[in-house]
This record gives C-alpha cells, sequence and structure tokens, in this order.
C-alpha cells in the first residue's frame, strides 16, 4: 500500500508539535496509521504483532519562501520645541 503526504518542517515554528507536520495532500488531515495498519490486517477482531516498514521517497521539493525585505523612504521630520519647552 503506497500513500502519499506533505511533510512540512519548520524548526522556528512556535510550538514543538508545528515543527514537523505530516498531512494527505488532498484533505489536508493528518494521517491515522492506526486505522492505516487496521485496514492492512483486514479490520478483523484480535491482538496482532505487526512490522511495519516505511520508505520514505522525497517526489518534490517545494522552495521555502524567503522573507523580503522591502525598503521603504520615510520622510524626515523636522521637530519643533513645544511650548512649554520655551519657558524657563
Amino acid at each position: 500500500m503506497t500513500k502519499h503526504y506533505i511533510l512540512s518542517i519548520n524548526p522556528h515554528a512556535q510550538y514543538e508539535w508545528e515543527q514537523r507536520i505530516l498531512r494527505d495532500p488532498i484533505t489536508s488531515e493528518r494521517p491515522n496509521f492506526e486505522s492505516l495498519i487496521a485496514q492492512a490486517v483486514g479490520d478483523e477482531t484480535g491482538s496482532y504483532l505487526v512490522a511495519v516498514n516505511i520508505e520514505v521517497q522525497v517526489l518534490e521539493k517545494a522552495p521555502t519562501p524567503q522573507p523580503q525585505k522591502v525598503p521603504v523612504d520615510v520622510p524626515a521630520v523636522a521637530l519643533t520645541p513645544q511650548r512649554s519647552e520655551w519657558v524657563a
């Protein structure tokens, strides 16, 4: 059985559980490996000792968006003293 998922890795994510996210490319749901393994043994009642092999093959790597620095022109502003500053 071959399943395809999208793995997103962000080591700078705010929370640890957001650093690595595995999702279905169509539904965006997280995979339920228990259900997948149960389907493989026919969903029959019982306890099973199972061996699960995971083979990872990168099919495509999307480019990582880089933050861009946008130059901003800020006009110079002349500061004029307030009247309260004039009184000694």
